[in-house]
């Protein structure tokens, strides 16, 4: 199952935490973008070219401390098929280094379509007698919004090429309330769509307790997260909300069950532009990223054990 994969490797590295590689330009250090920019004009290539560099030198010094990275698709397709091109290339170095990645799509859509965007971030295609894989990612963030009809072509690449989900749940933004918890038939929504996670994990259960359907529950919620944690026994959490929007690790310690497994936490913007909050040479951006990776281990560690 793909997530005994990714807790393997958070056992590996006593850490569980995922950096978000939600990279605009306006994250990058200036000289990356100068540089690209002198190289390839004012253009998407250039942009492009300067967030790989600045990708790779992320990963690079995270990957001995970090399982893993969560790009978010949006931020390479708002530089057209040249960020398109370095999302595909983050994922191939990211695996490279030994990460686990989880794609950040929230892919929603049934039938043939779901299973083309499962196919695309999830699955192969074949061309010829060659079968490749496009994009490579090990897990997809979903919407499960449609119900079952656009889950279950996801389901069915997972189990062909050992591949996880995660379903929104209960999401981290101020006005995830005014769906998500809305009282039907004495249920609310989020618990109505995670009891929904666990069935459709029935059968996908791995030897750490975790079916390939996980479930995105955001530390901005600690409550209902708490209250997830107990009722999804089987469901795997990915937990956004962690420090740029305000959530600690206190709170996101009710994402863990009771030894210390079933959830991994997002930090996106703090890693990435540590060296802005720090205020240290941009040169040293990298460096600072891996500070406060270190930084946000130890407050997870400390809030879990």
């Amino acid at each position: 199952m793909s997530f005994d994969t990714l807790i393997e490797k958070i056992k590996e590295k006593d850490n569980p935490t995922v950096v978000g590689l939600d990279p605009k330009l306006e994250y990058v250090p200036t000289f990356i973008v100068e540089g690209a920019i002198a190289k390839h004009g004012e253009t998407l290539k250039a942009a492009a070219k300067a967030i790989y560099k600045f990708n790779k030198e992320l990963i690079n010094a995270l990957y001995d401390v970090v399982p893993a990275i969560k790009p978010q698709c949006a931020y390479y397709e708002m530089y057209g098929h040249e960020g398109v091109k370095t999302l595909y290339k983050t994922i191939q170095y990211a695996k490279k280094r030994g990460m686990y990645v989880i794609t950040d799509g929230k892919r929603n859509d049934i039938g043939a379509t779901m299973e083309a965007y499962a196919t695309a971030h999830l699955g192969r295609v074949k061309v010829g007698n060659t079968e490749i894989e496009p994009f490579a990612g090990d897990a997809l963030t979903v919407n499960g919004y449609l119900g079952t009809d656009g889950i279950s072509p996801l389901l069915d690449v997972c189990d062909k090429y050992d591949k996880g989900i995660f379903v929104l749940v209960k999401t981290s933004n101020p006005s995830s309330g005014e769906l998500q918890d809305k009282i039907i038939n004495g249920t609310s929504v989020y618990r109505t769509v995670g009891d929904m996670c666990e069935k459709w994990g029935e059968g996908r259960v791995g030897k750490y307790g975790y079916s390939s359907v996980g479930a995105v529950v955001g530390a901005t919620y600690p409550e209902q997260l708490k209250e997830l944690r107990e009722a999804l026994p089987t469901t795997f959490f990915l937990v956004p909300g962690y420090g740029a929007q305000g959530g600690g690790a206190a709170a996101a310690a009710n994402a863990f069950d009771k030894n210390g497994v079933g959830a991994i936490i997002n930090s996106s913007r703090a890693i990435m532009c540590a060296y802005k909050n720090e205020g240290c040479d941009e040169r040293d951006f990298a460096a600072a990223a891996l500070r406060e990776a270190l930084r946000m281990k130890k407050d997870i560690q400390d809030n879990v054990r």
